[in-house]
């Protein structure tokens, strides 16, 4: 049986649901409701555990806003017990197109904010990230904007469909390993 810390980062409040920078938050709202989980308010997060093929998940999204999510993942590793190999942050990526995921078993932050603090609390890079590419289409200067925005309308068929297949990956990396399902997913280009 494996246990497995599943960290999706955004920031709390109503004003945040539904952009792209919480991305983080809508895969583990996902993967919850397909297990048949709820989330409930505990230290520095809304935690839920959930039981899946021999397999424990514990679903974290931190309350601390997202440049501050270290310190949760952190105690979050701790109360668990458990190593960086069984920890997986979902997070927004603008270098990646809508249409790509990328997973990986380490990595430079990218200048995401979260993953600054990850990296900052951790000590390391080296730990397993899956980044959701939300394009970069927005005019100089107007990066804050576009990351903190809500998806086009437009936008939201292919987003639904990368959210399903983010939580199909996060089993993949449960139950496969980390190196077939970067081996499975990494190349795939999603389309409508």
């Amino acid at each position: 049986m494996g246990k497995f810390l599943i960290v999706g980062l955004g920031n709390i409040g109503p004003e945040y649901n539904g952009t792209r920078h919480n991305i983080g938050f809508d895969v583990l709202d996902a993967l919850v409701q397909k297990h048949g989980g709820n989330f409930s308010v505990e230290r520095l997060a809304e935690v839920v555990e959930i039981k899946w093929k021999a397999h424990v998940f514990v679903c974290v999204k931190p309350t601390t806003f997202v440049n501050l999510s270290g310190r949760a993942v952190k105690y979050w590793m701790d109360k668990e017990k458990l190593a960086i190999p069984n920890v997986l942050v979902v997070v927004d990526d603008l270098a990646l197109p809508l249409t790509r995921l990328r997973l990986r078993a380490g990595g430079s932050d990218a200048g995401h904010n979260g993953l600054k603090s990850i990296q900052e609390v951790l000590g390391t890079d080296a730990y397993p990230k899956l980044r959701f590419g939300i394009g970069n289409d927005f005019p100089r200067g107007r990066q804050a904007d576009f990351v903190l925005g809500k998806w086009d309308q437009g936008e939201l068929p292919l987003v639904r469909l990368k959210v399903e297949k983010s939580v199909e990956l996060i089993e993949s990396f449960a139950t496969s390993g980390i190196e077939r399902t970067m081996n499975q997913y990494n190349k795939l280009d999603f389309t409508l």
